[in-house]
């Protein structure tokens, strides 16, 4: 198969689908590569070693999405993008559908096959290509908040951890999944004094058995959502409904009793946000201010890190494209349900039943599509 790698081109990112050692894999299975020029400067891989691992190095996007059957991406693709994409051909990336109706009706026009990185399951249930960026996210989103509680920022100005004789500040973290578990461990390690709400007792009883005294397990409801949320100094939104549109857990009268200079970092912004007067920022701008209330509302967060990020997303890709690449991906997909779930649009239906939901349009199952 011709798998093409283009060069990100959503504002300050600079992951890459392939790095070279997985361009040296799929070479190995007999697999052309072309990638294009420039790709992977940004985590400081340069042509030569994509020559070097077997890929051909094209001149711009246009060659990509023109030739090959299975294009490999990180963010979802821009008008630019998915005007490029043709029928039949196969993309592999994060999608992210549910806020983002232009690209969905783009991807359908297209014709194409949409694959997203964020459904794809495991036989635990689990989200194994979201998990890798949800770990960097969750991590970054404590370093984020504390720099945005600075004064220079428009926070309060209060250190995260205190001193001796200080308070430290008082960390919020509303989901107890792989973004907010990364982030309670962050936060702890920081010395913060840190709660964390979630609607299930079974998670909340795993996390105190894993931080015991270090941290505050609540049961969320609206009230403790309320009682917490407005006296915290740094709240993280670490919602997540696979798929789907995140719900407002924070609405905008909370946000505007919280206390002036406190900091929402929205983690769950790439599915719409889990705060009201959440709307997505990018790296070079990346905070606004509501109600004296600093948001850090950037959608692409792991982009920041694009060296550690580009290399974990690699080891939890790489099997799937290959599976893609070395059966097709009709075959592929009826023989591994996990990678059907991924499949988001398929030659112009949507084909993930929460998308559909969240965009209000008509759904049909993967298998019914399968051979079209």
């Amino acid at each position: 198969m011709l798998i093409g790698v283009p060069k990100e081109i959503k504002t300050h990112e600079y992951r890459v689908g392939l790095v070279p050692a997985s361009v040296r894999e799929l070479v190995h299975h007999g697999h052309q590569v072309i990638i294009e020029t420039g790709a992977g400067r940004g985590i400081g891989m340069d042509d030569e070693r994509y020559r070097a691992a077997g890929a051909e190095i094209v001149g711009g996007a246009a060659d990509v999405f023109a030739r090959a059957e299975l294009v490999v991406k990180v963010k979802e693709p821009q008008p630019q993008e998915y005007k490029q994409l043709h029928e039949g051909q196969v993309l592999f990336t994060y999608l992210h559908l549910a806020p983002d109706p232009d690209q969905a009706k783009g991807l359908q026009l297209s014709g194409c096959i949409a694959i997203a990185y964020e459904t794809v399951t495991d036989s635990q249930g689990h989200l194994p290509l979201l998990s890798p960026m949800s770990e960097v996210a969750g991590r970054m989103s404590i370093q984020a908040g504390a720099h945005c509680l600075e004064k220079e920022q428009g926070g309060s100005g209060v250190l995260l951890g205190g001193v001796p004789g200080v308070a430290a500040a008082r960390i919020v973290v509303l989901g107890g999944g792989v973004v907010g578990t990364n982030a309670l461990r962050m936060a702890i390690g920081m010395e913060g004094k840190v709660t964390v709400l979630d609607k299930s007792i079974e998670r909340l009883r795993e996390l105190d058995s894993q931080f015991g005294t270090q941290l505050n397990t609540i049961y969320a409801t609206r009230d403790a959502l309320e009682q917490y949320v407005l006296n915290a100094d740094l709240v993280v939104g670490a919602v997540l409904v696979p798929g789907g549109a995140a719900p407002h857990l924070v609405t905008r009268d909370m946000v505007r009793t919280m206390r002036p200079g406190s900091v929402i970092v929205d983690v769950s912004i790439d599915q719409g946000g889990c705060c009201e007067t959440s709307r997505a920022t990018i790296h070079a701008d990346p905070t606004y201010v509501v109600d004296d209330v600093v948001h850090y509302c950037v959608a692409n967060m792991p982009g920041a890190v694009p060296r550690t990020s580009a290399f974990a997303l690699n080891n939890a890709t790489l099997p799937f494209v290959a599976q893609l690449a070395d059966k097709g991906a009709e075959t592929a997909m009826q023989e591994n349900t996990h990678l059907m779930n991924g499949l988001n649009v398929h030659t112009g239906r949507i084909t993930h039943r929460a998308v559909a939901e969240a965009l209000g349009t008509d759904y049909v199952a993967p298998q019914e599509v399968m051979g079209d």
